[in-house]
């Protein structure tokens, strides 16, 4: 790797495969994030999202494949990058009858900070956590909870978070007031690759990855993303949607129907086609009928349940 691709990438590797058994669960992925990138992991559930975020970090070694953390081998030194970045978990791992500051105190004394109080002082300023850190870690709500996991992250002065999905199941207020901490961090140059299940925040992200089986199918800014798939999308809107949506399906040119409340989303790679059987279909019901711009949330939904029509060769 070159000097300045050192210095440009905060992760860039290439070709990672991990083997469980028989399960092949992460499968020649690459991937290259800037530094002060946000940079956004989707995928469904068993996807292969953790256990990508754990090879990068060091703290599960691919069967093959490449790459560097922080200008660091993810092979050869995977000590040190596990020193040196900030890994967010999904569970919340920390001690509930200890508080805030206590709880800080600990993982500086884990990673051996020469002035661990003031560590601890900085980054309860930072993260607006002053005046809970003699609250009880148990008694905190989970939005406070997420911070609180979030300053552990920061302690050490990390140049790159790995967040594993780190506002699942919290509310959207806290998960706004979390993403604007998340956007100050990128805007003082500090790398932010997170996995999330929401388009919300999806949005937020520089670049996006989605990964599905394992297979990374599709890589770049949610435009880039969305020009990718070649998706034409109309919007027809009226009540009692589930019957036409039936009817719709049936249709060669439909390759995707999906329902927002009274609005159902009908989208095709062949749009002349597509436009005239949705006409056809739905004229008869007098139902508006408009086509608009495909949504990163449609493209995300193609995706995940069409693996087998992508290379992972997008953006």
């Amino acid at each position: 790797m070159s000097a300045a691709t050192q210095f440009d990438l905060a992760i860039d590797v290439e070709g990672l495969n991990k083997h469980f058994g028989g399960k092949h669960a992460v499968k020649d992925v690459s991937l290259r994030v800037r530094r002060g990138e946000i940079f956004g992991f989707l995928g469904p559930n068993g996807s292969g999202k953790t256990t990508t975020i754990r090879m990068m970090c060091g703290l599960l070694k691919p069967d093959s494949g490449s790459g560097a953390c922080l200008g660091l081998d993810i092979l050869k030194e995977s000590a040190e990058i596990k020193r040196s970045v900030g890994y967010m978990t999904q569970r919340f791992s920390f001690w509930e009858d200890l508080t805030i500051a206590e709880n800080l105190e600990f993982v500086a004394r884990v990673y051996q900070l020469a002035d661990r109080k003031g560590a601890v002082k900085r980054t309860l300023a930072d993260l607006g956590l002053t005046e809970r850190a003699n609250q009880l870690a148990g008694e905190l709500s989970g939005g406070w909870k997420q911070r609180m996991a979030l300053a552990a992250c920061m302690l050490h002065g990390p140049q790159l978070l790995l967040l594993d999905e780190p506002t699942a199941g919290v509310d959207p207020r806290a998960r706004r007031d979390f993403w604007d901490e998340i956007q100050a961090l990128a805007a003082r140059g500090i790398s932010v690759l997170v996995s999330t299940h929401y388009m919300d925040e999806a949005v937020r992200c520089h670049k996006l990855a989605y990964i599905s089986y394992g297979t990374l199918l599709a890589q770049g800014t949610a435009e880039e993303i969305i020009e990718g798939q070649h998706l034409s999308t109309w919007a027809i809107h009226g009540d009692h949607l589930a019957e036409l949506q039936e009817e719709l399906r049936k249709k060669a040119s439909v390759e995707q129907t999906v329902t927002f409340g009274d609005v159902l989303h009908v989208s095709g790679t062949n749009e002349a086609e597509l436009e005239r059987e949705v006409e056809e279909t739905a004229a008869w019901s007098g139902r508006r009928v408009e086509k608009i711009e495909t949504s990163l949330e449609d493209v995300f939904i193609y995706l995940m349940s069409r693996p087998e029509r992508n290379d992972g060769r997008n953006g």
